[in-house]
């Protein structure tokens, strides 16, 4: 298989969905469904993610609807510059165990996913 160079800012998800640290699981979770994302980016310091993952965790450790994103979210957040290469990205989330990650240069710019990465173009 060939190392893909290509930038992640041509196979990110663009649409960045933000919810805050105090919104609910039961709420994240609606607005992934609503949206069909994986996850969301949490504006914290360092900044946190919270992926369908964490929701299932969290549900499976007894944890309720309306817990706090704070008590179940990825902190701090592994991210990307847009330059970098897919299969560098893959790598990270491979040594993360991690689905999802927030590009950003100064800025978030977007999200890139295991599926942005497989799917072809």
């Amino acid at each position: 298989m060939a190392i893909d160079h290509t930038p992640v800012e041509e196979k990110m998800t663009r649409t960045l969905e933000i919810v805050p640290p105090d919104a609910s699981m039961s709420e994240a979770a609606g607005e992934m469904r609503n949206r069909g994302l994986g996850a969301l980016l949490v504006p914290t310091a360092p900044p946190a993610i919270v992926t369908k993952a964490d929701i299932v965790d969290a549900v499976a450790d007894g944890k309720g609807p309306t817990t706090p994103l704070e008590e179940i979210m990825t902190q701090p957040a592994e991210s990307v510059p847009p330059e970098c290469p897919i299969s560098e990205a893959a790598a990270m989330m491979t040594t993360f165990g991690v689905d999802h990650l927030p590009v950003a240069d100064d800025d978030f710019l977007g999200m890139v996913s295991l599926a942005d990465i497989t799917t072809e173009p």
